[in-house]
């Protein structure tokens, strides 16, 4: 694959970017005094800078590229898609054959009772669907007032309207009024951070009998749905305690509330199975997926729905859709990722290879004098800082100060690591080898010393009182 070598220089792309694109989740003003970095091109695990730097992705894009990048095959079936049928709608009882085979295949991927999916462009957009498919699903059932939906706080469902609102991220719900009403929260399953003198399983049962309470307080005959990620990702990779969600399932079970499972993250390999429904034993009515679907090649979404909910659904009309639902060029593109997927045996490589190195490593990093906690699952992983490790303290400087400072070290040090306040996380493309996942280790040991000294000269190794 040919590299577009004669772009602008850097301070140039940097003051266009500046004047004239706007950045999700920044402070624009910030960036255009700092100047963004600008990347020109990448193949398997790295990145390259219009510097010519080199950087390994630790976080497979937006933990998306999960077959890593410069696939040729995704190229060429974009192109040859392209030339037959570049785009129709599947609205006014049409439909074509990307999008058809597309379902099959993740029909045959998903737990044997989803067998339908609505498509959308983005999680955020599938998500909306899943907001209005289970109101209308309660009101086909005669059952108007089963309209809230139940999620948890630091949770990410998406940043439209409607997906921000399923959210529990308190930064976004400062903005623009969310959430919108009949939308409730209640606690994540975070021990290291809330879980105080509980043991991890005392905690995750406490925290699943949140919802029971919950659903009581506003009454069975309200309560729609509970939406949950398998594992929070963008919270800062929250493995629940093992008590978590075996509970949680009895809750949904015993008073009627359908289970919408949040699989963008998690699905498509990231936890060495298909979904992080089955590596967690969850038995959801809906799955929301995107991003792994076609490691981020093209933008695409959807709703895997539950014969049950899918026999009532359509069996009226269902009053929602989106122009790129289905987009025959991204289900082409994602098609050719599942067989990528499939015949290279990825999910193979991540439960026997990639997964043991990379949870040696980063298991490793616990001996750190930053680090408190290391926790994995597949290819997703995260870390806890503190300044003592035996009382899980915070820091005394504003929440995320550390891990900030972690992360611009990693990028000073050419490995992309994100951090969530003051969790380092990362989820590199599930095709990286153990020779890469040496690399990345050294990289991230590197930014966590050089981090711990600049803290340490700065006096911001203190525990807040």
């Amino acid at each position: 694959m040919s590299a577009i070598t004669n772009h602008l220089p850097t301070a140039e792309l940097q003051a266009l970017d500046a004047a004239h694109h706007m950045h999700p989740f920044t402070t624009n003003d910030d960036l255009a005094a700092k100047g963004a970095r600008i990347i020109t091109r990448a193949n398997g695990v790295y990145l390259h800078d219009s510097e010519g730097n080199e950087i390994l992705d630790g976080m497979a894009g937006l933990w998306c590229v999960n077959i890593g990048y410069g696939r040729e095959e995704l190229a060429d079936v974009a192109a040859r898609q392209m030339k037959e049928l570049p785009y129709y709608n599947t609205f006014f009882m049409t439909t074509h054959v990307p999008a058809i085979a597309l379902a099959k295949e993740i029909a045959s991927l998903a737990p044997d009772h989803l067998n339908q999916v609505f498509f959308a462009g983005s999680g955020s957009e599938a998500n909306d669907t899943n907001l209005r498919m289970v109101r209308t699903y309660w009101a086909m059932k005669g059952k108007p007032t089963k309209s809230i939906i139940i999620s948890r706080k630091n949770a990410y469902h998406g940043s439209s309207v409607g997906s921000g609102s399923l959210g529990g991220m308190t930064p976004m719900h400062e903005q623009g009024g969310l959430p919108i009403p009949d939308i409730m929260h209640i606690n994540q399953p975070h021990w290291w951070a809330e879980g105080g003198d509980a043991t991890p399983e005392d905690f995750g049962l406490a925290c699943a009998q949140e919802l029971e309470a919950a659903i009581l307080q506003m009454g069975e005959d309200r309560v729609a749905a509970f939406i949950a990620e398998p594992i929070q990702g963008a919270g800062g990779v929250i493995i629940p305690p093992n008590t978590y969600w075996p509970e949680i399932q009895r809750i949904c079970d015993k008073y009627e509330i359908l289970l919408i499972a949040d699989e963008v993250i998690c699905g498509f390999g990231r936890t060495g199975n298909w979904f992080g429904s089955e590596t967690l034993g969850i038995r959801p009515d809906i799955m929301t997926i995107a991003k792994g679907l076609s490691s981020g090649y093209q933008p695409i979404g959807g709703s895997i729905v539950s014969d049950e909910v899918a026999a009532v659904i359509n069996s009226g009309e269902f009053n929602h859709g989106y122009t790129y639902s289905g987009h025959p060029v991204a289900a082409a593109v994602a098609l050719e990722n599942l067989r990528i997927l499939q015949d290279e045996n990825v999910l193979d490589h991540v439960r026997n290879v990639a997964g043991p190195a990379l949870a040696e490593m980063w298991n490793g990093l616990g001996g750190h004098p930053l680090v408190g906690e290391t926790k994995i699952i597949g290819m997703m992983a995260s870390l806890a800082l503190t300044p003592n490790k035996e009382t899980r303290a915070k820091f005394a400087a504003d929440a995320g100060t550390a891990g900030f400072m972690c992360r611009e070290r990693s990028f000073a040090n050419n490995l992309i690591m994100r951090h969530v306040y003051d969790r380092l996380v990362i989820s590199p493309p599930l095709v990286i080898t153990p020779e890469e996942i040496t690399l990345l280790g050294q990289r991230a040991r590197t930014a966590l010393d050089e981090a711990y000294v600049q803290m340490k000269d700065l006096g911001l190794l203190k525990a807040a009182s």
